[in-house]
């Protein structure tokens, strides 16, 4: 199975190249499956239906979310009844929506994905690792899913890379998001888990992790707020990361993808 994994949307600038890449990529890379970190798709703070509706319109089929998932309060109306978008898995109880979700391909396959939020530097939620063991052990990878994809959403590099070697042997990837900067240490972990501590943001690097600069510089070299954090928007790079299966559900190929903007090219030849 062949798999992409898209980092961070951030605002019109990412949304514009993942809405022109993802039906290129799905027919150049013959993806059977698509996830997308679409929580900073509304202007960098949450997702709105209809931006979601673009995302699925394109070729993406599952749009997994992180701390900023409800800062669009209008999709506390809609993610119960909409499947395909998932809000962190380890929320406290009551949480509308869900953080896992078991899809099928084009193809026949089923794919589990889930969605757990880092702790560490973070708003501390119930336990990352505890929510995923769950989801593991209900739906174990070569038994209820042909590939699990994990969107470990988290701050710290070591929280994320704790997660790549918990889930080692039992997921196909394990990629982290939120940091916005792609990582250089795409790899197969020795059980067979591809991993990559963070995919990168969908965003014009020009910027701040996808913001305009004059906010940012004026917060740090003169700590004085002057206005919103507003996304940059010039040409953005798709920032993701493609893994390809083998027959047992674990990794046999893992590269990085860039494509458009300034950030050096990187496409996997199939």
């Amino acid at each position: 199975m062949r798999l992409l994994f898209i980092g961070d949307i951030m605002g019109r600038a990412g949304r514009d190249v993942v809405t022109v890449q993802v039906p290129l990529l799905r027919e150049r890379l013959r993806l059977d499956f698509v996830v997308a970190n679409g929580e900073n798709a509304a202007g960098g703070f949450g997702l709105t239906r209809a931006i979601a509706n673009e995302f699925f319109a394109s070729g993406v089929d599952c749009i997994t979310t992180g701390n900023h998932w409800a800062d669009q309060k209008e999709i506390l109306s809609f993610i119960g009844e909409e499947d395909r978008i998932l809000r962190p898995r380890n929320l406290p109880a009551g949480a509308p929506g869900r953080g896992a979700g078991l899809f099928e391909t084009r193809g026949g396959e089923r794919v589990l994905v889930i969605n757990p939020l880092g702790r560490v530097f973070m708003e501390p939620q119930d336990d990352p690792f505890a929510a995923v063991e769950s989801e593991l052990a209900a739906c174990p990878l070569g038994e209820g899913a042909d590939a699990i994809v994990v969107d470990m959403h988290a701050e710290a590099t070591s929280e994320k890379m704790a997660m790549g070697h918990f889930c080692d042997a039992r997921a196909t990837m394990v990629v982290g998001s939120h940091s916005h900067i792609p990582t250089a240490d795409a790899q197969i972990l020795p059980g067979g888990t591809a991993y990559q501590t963070d995919a990168g943001a969908c965003a014009d690097y020009d910027s701040v992790i996808g913001m305009e600069k004059f906010e940012p510089l004026q917060r740090y070299t003169r700590k004085l707020p002057t206005n919103r954090y507003a996304p940059a928007s010039g040409p953005a790079t798709l920032c993701g990361v493609f893994v390809e299966s083998g027959p047992k559900g674990l990794a046999i190929r893992i590269e990085p993808v860039r494509v458009g903007g300034r950030l050096k090219q990187s496409l996997p030849e199939i």
